[in-house]
């Protein structure tokens, strides 16, 4: 998939599990789940042609799984979640199978973005 320029600067749903964000990214992914959801249900105009947009079309059950497990991971470290997504609306393939980078490189990201990122998965490929 090729990217514009600046693509990593707005929209963002990882494909890293959600325990390896830090309680910034984590909360920002929640946010632009909604987001996503939000335009591709309502067919919104803003960033309907975005890439990260593009990538969900056609996933909607992948994004609401996604959605719950980073509520769940929210809930888990003391964050409450009030803004469940309508499962009768999520359709499509459960699975994301089109990944923005590949899983190394966005670890990578995520460890030179934020030192909570980088310490959580770091400790995550000690334990494997």
């Amino acid at each position: 998939m090729s990217v514009p320029a600046g693509y990593n600067l707005f929209m963002r749903i990882w494909d890293v599990p959600p325990e390896l964000l830090c309680d910034r990214h984590l909360l920002g992914e929640h946010n632009e789940a909604h987001a996503l959801w939000s335009i591709i249900i309502n067919g919104l105009k803003g960033f309907s042609n975005h890439p990260e947009t593009a990538r969900w079309r056609g996933k909607l059950r992948a994004l609401y799984l996604r959605h719950e497990a980073d509520a769940s991971e929210m809930e888990r470290r003391g964050f409450r979640h009030r803004s469940p997504l309508d499962e009768a609306l999520a359709t499509g393939k459960a699975v994301q199978d089109e990944l923005k980078d590949p899983i190394e490189a966005q670890e990578r990201l995520l460890s030179e973005r934020d030192q909570d990122c980088a310490e959580k998965i770091l400790r995550s490929k000690r334990r494997t």
